[in-house]
């Protein structure tokens, strides 16, 4: 799916859930903690861009739609057991973990998971990547986010469970170099996360494959496949064959290529 068509379905199930909720625009963006300004940019026509995850998260949960749906990667606008995008969250949750997430990781036992994380993949990041992540959102926001990466690190240590993850080379290089959302985060922060990614990969390998490709060759919006039932297959295709056929490290290379991208950090 290339990034026009993505925005263009986002553009057009915003304007569906606007009119389904009855409320007005600026009903709608208030509820869903935008600006009206920021409204009317996202439903402008000449607008190529998908919002910050971030913004898409809050409208999906807000709302009580899944992101999958809004990104045009599911045809169910519910929060499905078998697909959740890795930012789904719970908003007035009373723990700081997402428990819908934390049951169908229980479900998906036994089961292989595919993930295309946002930014680093859950299952590796440090406490103080999380904290540096959520810093800006709101307490509730925070803790859900949070509590979601937490459940995904005790997931991934548990041997029942074997975990496929497929992200960008240019994301884990623009970490090292503290680059986009990682400037602020203290060079030994991202020293120390690259070390224990580098460690928990080879630790885990080969239940936890983690493949690295060239985002100018690929493109993929962040997803999570918890099975590989029938009207999921599409998404299992596009994971198969797009991101992993064309990955250009492998799982038994990424931990030293991580180690490699170490001397970057300053």
């Amino acid at each position: 799916m290339h990034k026009r068509d993505t925005s263009d379905i986002f553009r057009q199930r915003l304007l569906a859930l606007i009119e389904r909720s009855g409320l007005s625009r600026s009903q709608f963006a208030s509820r869903a903690g935008l600006d009206r300004s920021t409204l009317s940019q996202l439903l402008s026509d000449v607008n190529v861009r998908l919002p910050r995850t971030e913004t898409i998260a809050r409208i999906a949960a807000r709302h009580t739609v899944s992101i999958d749906w809004l990104l045009g990667l599911s045809q169910q606008d519910q929060v499905a057991a078998d697909i959740v995008s890795q930012m789904a969250i719970e908003p007035d949750a009373g723990s700081p973990a997402d428990e819908r997430l934390l049951s169908w990781h229980e479900e998906a036992r036994g089961f292989k998971v595919r993930y295309v994380p946002a930014t680093l993949p859950d299952q590796v990041k440090t406490e103080a990547v999380i904290a540096h992540e959520t810093g800006r959102l709101d307490e509730t926001a925070a803790k859900a986010w949070a509590g979601i990466a937490r459940a995904r690190i005790i997931h991934a240590k548990r041997t029942e469970h074997e975990i496929e993850v497929c992200s960008p080379l240019q994301g884990l290089e623009g970490f090292a170099r503290g680059e986009g959302i990682w400037r602020g985060l203290a060079a030994g922060e991202r020293l120390a996360q690259l070390e224990q990614a580098a460690r928990l990969v080879d630790d885990l390998y080969p239940a936890y494959r983690w493949f690295l490709f060239d985002n100018r060759e690929r493109f993929s919006v962040p997803y999570t496949v918890f099975t590989s039932t029938e009207h999921i297959r599409e998404l299992s295709r596009h994971f198969d064959n797009n991101l992993i056929r064309n990955a250009r490290i492998q799982p038994n290379e990424a931990a030293d290529y991580i180690r490699a991208l170490m001397p970057e950090v300053r």
